[in-house]
């Protein structure tokens, strides 16, 4: 057994050092930052090596199939009920859950905004989150709320677990470290990562920017998982070998830390006097995961015809009800446009999953202006919506050979639920007022003559 300075060396070194990753999407993992930490052929032994306790995180009912039954093991310094303790209550408020009262009074409609404006003053990650929309209920773990965050400060000496759903972080501007019980993931824009239901991390920043900024959909529903492939077969689409899970790292500091938590829309706080984050070893398939967007294999139309933007789903949160999500995570990446024939760019439609869109790097091919990165627009359920006037013409007169769509990356909240929007959203200075506009270019073509197109 490692001597006491020898075992805090080694914990520093785990809050401090390049993260590891083992690969694969709903694995059963082990992993030990400290030779001998985890047990063999057994849970809970008497004695745990290091003078670790062991204690069960479940991310799901004890009786759930094997399919879905999901907890993970963890030996660590304290146990949980050391990093808690005396609650007082605390405040966010411009983090909404569902359901949210509408207290704004702007009018249904479609919907595009900027970017959040950088903060003015010092702010971390938990300050800077803003809730755009909210739907269902997250007190019946149904729905979800997207949120955008804009932050230029470090979590230093603060820790954070949301009981309410699990959290889906996209970043758009800035990398950030995302130091959860389990492990440290570096996350950088074009990539995702996903922070399990009650599970505790900080956020760091990573790089030299002014802002770091990026979006979150928070899942009250069933978690995340693949979507099924159906008859693409087994191959394509986001495949499960590039998603990565952090290897064990523990932070082992003895100074006042803040453990945050948000439980039913409400938040609370606790002091303590150390670090949280302090699993030295753990194993099983509640885990934390990360995934590149740019490894996506997209599938489409190879001689007619636009598919349906579910074609392009990365990840899925199932409703109970077969074919209809609570949420869909989809993107739009680079791609090659082939198809004879055919207007390439998304048709127009009406939907009953409702649509919040942002955008990554690059442009959307459905709107020629005004969706920059950073941006958001929202398309709710049964609200018409399609490209926009320029974009129209260009894709109804362009010459139809192989094109490829670089440099871009879109992506889509899509929910079965009407997305409320928040105070916040409808007062945002980046609001745009002319999203409407952009469609009063499409004029009457039809006089009733055969021929005319």
């Amino acid at each position: 057994m490692l001597e006491k300075s020898e075992q805090r060396r080694a914990g520093e070194a785990g809050g401090q050092g390049s993260p590891g990753y083992m690969p694969g999407f709903g694995n059963d993992f082990e992993t030990e930052s400290l030779p001998g930490a985890l047990p063999q052929g057994q849970n809970s032994p008497q004695k745990c090596e290091y003078g670790l306790y062991a204690e069960q995180l479940s991310g799901s009912p004890f009786t759930a199939p094997r399919g879905t039954n999901e907890r993970s093991w963890l030996y660590r310094i304290r146990p949980s009920v050391r990093h808690t303790g005396r609650f007082r209550k605390i405040d966010y408020p411009h983090w909404r859950t569902a359901p949210h009262i509408v207290e704004h009074s702007l009018s249904l409609g479609q919907l595009r905004w900027g970017p959040l404006p950088a903060p003015a003053e010092e702010m971390n990650f938990l300050e800077g989150i803003r809730t755009m929309t909210t739907a269902g209920d997250a007190l019946t773990q149904a729905g979800m709320a997207a949120h955008a965050y804009a932050f230029n400060a470090d979590m230093v000496d603060d820790y954070f677990f949301n009981a309410d759903g699990e959290l889906l972080i996209v970043p758009e501007t800035g990398g950030i470290r995302v130091f959860t019980e389990l492990g440290k993931m570096d996350v950088e824009p074009s990539e995702i990562c996903l922070v399990p239901r009650g599970m505790m991390f900080k956020v760091t920043r990573l790089g030299e920017e002014k802002v770091w900024r990026g979006y979150i959909c928070e899942n009250y529903g069933a978690k995340f998982t693949l979507p099924d492939r159906g008859p693409i077969g087994a191959n394509c689409l986001a495949n499960p070998r590039d998603f990565k899970t952090p290897v064990a790292a523990y932070e082992d500091k003895e100074t006042p830390c803040r453990v945050q938590v948000k439980w039913c829309g409400s938040f609370h706080m606790v002091e303590i006097g150390h670090s949280p984050l302090d699993v030295v070893a753990w194993h099983g398939n509640y885990a934390p995961y990360k995934y590149d967007l740019k490894t996506y294999s997209p599938v489409g139309a190879i001689l007619f015809d636009h598919p349906d933007p579910s074609i392009f789903t990365v990840l899925t949160a199932p409703s109970g009800e077969e074919g209809t999500a609570n949420v869909d995570f989809v993107i739009f990446p680079p791609r090659w446009l082939v198809a004879e024939h055919t207007f390439r760019p998304p048709w127009y439609h009406r939907n009953i999953m409702s649509e919040f869109m942002g955008l990554i790097y690059g442009r959307y091919d459905a709107k020629e202006e005004g969706f920059v990165p950073g941006g958001m627009s929202l398309h709710n359920m049964m609200l018409a919506h399609g490209p926009d006037s320029s974009g129209f013409g260009k894709a109804s007169n362009g010459e139809l050979k192989p094109v490829k769509l670089d440099n871009t990356m879109a992506f889509m909240f899509e929910t079965r639920f009407p997305q409320q929007l928040t105070t916040f959203a409808a007062e945002l200075e980046t609001l745009q007022d002319d999203y409407m506009d952009c469609w009063s270019g499409l004029e009457r073509k039809f006089d009733g003559t055969p021929g005319i197109k």
